[in-house]
């Protein structure tokens, strides 16, 4: 008798938990915003649309003035990573999202067709992966493709790098009185 009632009890448990894993993925379904058509490439990773941008997750490319190579051998490699990004997305896209980053773009994965726009990217060294696209990274960056064919800086980094020189800048400009106090 008292294992049946546990019995009872167990699935009746599981089916109330099971219950409400239902509920929470069509609640995160609901959220899922799909916008599909043309869109503008801004950099390596981030769309445009109708005014609004949209972020592609799983990668980051280098920012469009970012260079990578040797210095005085370099490349424009943010350049190369944005206008890759246009020839892949130009036909269109389907783009899908729930969720926004810090800046309020919507965090996106895309598709055209069979394409992953960031999947080819990281595969043709034009981005990195941060974790999503792993393997494409690792034949990249054994082929030597793209980034991997010399010196390059981390896109997150080289970011981190300029916004610090700006805001440096801007400081040193304001004390020698070149900038206004609204800057």
């Amino acid at each position: 008798m008292r294992m049946r009632q546990l019995l009872r009890d167990g699935v009746t448990a599981f089916a109330l938990i099971f219950f409400i894993w239902l509920i929470a993925l069509k609640l995160q379904q609901a959220n899922e915003r799909v916008v599909a058509g043309p869109f503008i490439a801004v950099d390596g990773d981030t769309l445009s649309r109708d005014g609004e941008r949209f972020r592609l997750t799983g990668i980051d490319a280098p920012e469009r003035s970012q260079t990578c190579g040797a210095q005085g051998h370099g490349w424009p490699c943010g350049e190369a990573a944005r206008r890759r990004l246009a020839e892949l997305i130009a036909t269109g896209a389907e783009c899908r999202g729930d969720r926004r980053d810090r800046y309020g773009r919507l965090l996106v994965s895309c598709g055209r067709g069979e394409t992953d726009p960031a999947a080819r990217l990281v595969a043709e060294g034009l981005a990195v992966s941060d974790g999503a696209y792993d393997r494409q990274q690792a034949e990249a960056r054994s082929s030597g493709r793209g980034l991997w064919s010399g010196d390059f800086e981390h896109p997150a980094d080289w970011r981190r790098r300029h916004d610090a020189a700006r805001q440096d800048g801007g400081w040193l400009q304001w004390l020698s009185g070149r900038k206004g106090h609204d800057s």
